[in-house]
């Protein structure tokens, strides 16, 4: 990112890093569900070292890709993060933060407990997975990572309490430019807390510091699923008044991400449940159905979400166009988060209910989709860096919030 970044800035630049922590997850999902790890809950060190030098040259070059894309996507997710964050520092100085604080764009600042969270997670896999014997110590790390979690989550109640404060009781939330789906940000960051939070819950042995997680997972999952619901009633009645805002466009998908956060979420709290309290593993056919359910909601909402944008015209004039948006990084979720359920759904809906067989080709048919929608993806990631974030772009390509009460998802040039 250039110096400019730092003046002509708005807190959706950190959706940058959000997608690349995303992806790094992703190829993480690989190794999680196709790596046999019988006496762990996730592929560590331990089980994909030996396929990395085993024999089988083949295993060990998938194996190496995937293990290479996390450590490339992560090294973006922090760098993206570091830069944001001084930016953000800068930025809070100046008079565009001050018109941001007093709109309906204040609920974008949520955006940065969002990638904290994202953080927290992507460096519990990259200590899973890449320091050897670091599992082996996992149950005196999990008390840090509940604080941890917790700590983003304090944050993000933090922002949105401002927030929701000020609307409350000045009454001046925009609905006219409220077109959109972006303020539903504010749910996903609280859900993103949330599954962070159901991860320690179902791994840990203590039924204490299980207890402990599901309870604060289920409070930030909670205040999530509220605000999902009002504000998705309240963007779709702007919108089918007003008609969508071209600039904040991607929100429509917004709720992928979010149906995944909450589906993960769901599997996480259920096996801690039965796991630690009930000490038995849970129905395979109760995963089936809720999995199959959320999935197909993100069907069609991105069935739909895309004739919406193809619609607008916003591929062709925010990806591939001249325009440029922050806003277009909200790309990169629904992809990543379509492809992480999906996987989710293939290896606890049908692979454990002996639906379908490991690797069989059936599996792979089922899978190509999902491959299919993670690359694509990531090229319209690269498509989005090589705009906003290369070394050749000048001033002009940062836009300041020109109109700062159109919504999170709006500035463009």
């Amino acid at each position: 990112m250039k110096k400019q970044f730092a003046t002509e800035y708005n807190p959706l630049y950190f959706l940058s890093s959000l997608g690349n922590g995303g992806l790094a997850v992703s190829f993480f999902i690989y190794l999680m569900f196709m790596v046999k790890h019988p006496d762990a809950p996730m592929a560590t060190f331990g089980h994909v070292y030996p396929l990395l030098t085993g024999s089988n040259t083949r295993i060990a070059f998938l194996v190496g890709a995937a293990m290479a894309a996390i450590l490339y996507f992560t090294f973006r997710h922090f760098w993206l993060l570091a830069r944001n964050l001084s930016a953000f520092s800068e930025y809070k100085k100046s008079e565009e933060y001050q018109k941001l604080i007093t709109s309906n764009s204040e609920v974008s600042l949520m955006a940065i407990p969002l990638t904290l969270a994202m953080s927290v997670n992507v460096s519990f896999i990259i200590g899973a997975v890449f320091v050897p014997g670091l599992w082996n110590i996992v149950e005196t790390l999990f008390p840090f990572s509940i604080i941890a979690f917790t700590a983003v989550g304090i944050l993000a109640l933090k922002y949105f309490a401002h927030y929701a404060a000020r609307v409350i009781t000045k009454g001046d939330f925009d609905f006219i430019q409220n077109n959109h789906l972006g303020q539903m940000i504010s749910s996903m960051a609280f859900i993103m807390v949330s599954v962070g939070l159901a991860a320690p819950a179902a791994m840990t042995k203590s039924p204490e510091l299980s207890a402990l997680a599901i309870v604060l997972s289920i409070f930030f999952g909670s205040i999530s699923l509220l605000l999902m619901m009002v504000k998705m009633v309240l963007g779709f009645k702007s919108i089918l008044r007003q008609g969508l805002a071209k600039e904040s466009a991607p929100s429509i998908w917004s709720a992928i991400p979010i149906l995944t956060l909450i589906g993960i979420t769901g599997v996480r709290l259920t096996s801690a449940a039965f796991h630690n309290f009930l000490h038995t593993n849970p129905p395979a056919l109760l995963m089936f159905f809720g999995l199959a359910f959320i999935i197909s909601l993100q069907i069609i909402t991105g069935f739909i979400g895309y004739i919406v944008l193809k619609r607008v015209g916003y591929f062709e004039e925010f990806v591939s166009g001249p325009k440029k948006s922050a806003g277009s990084f909200a790309l990169i979720c629904p992809g990543v988060a379509f492809f992480v359920l999906g996987m989710f759904f293939i290896s606890w809906g049908l692979v454990k209910t002996n639906i379908l067989t490991m690797f069989s080709p059936a599996y792979f048919l089922i899978l190509a989709p999902l491959v299919f929608v993670q690359f694509k993806t990531i090229h319209v990631l690269g498509k989005l860096n090589k705009k906003l974030l290369t070394a050749s772009t000048t001033e002009d390509d940062f836009s300041i919030i020109e109109n700062i009460n159109q919504g999170p998802l709006t500035t463009t040039t």
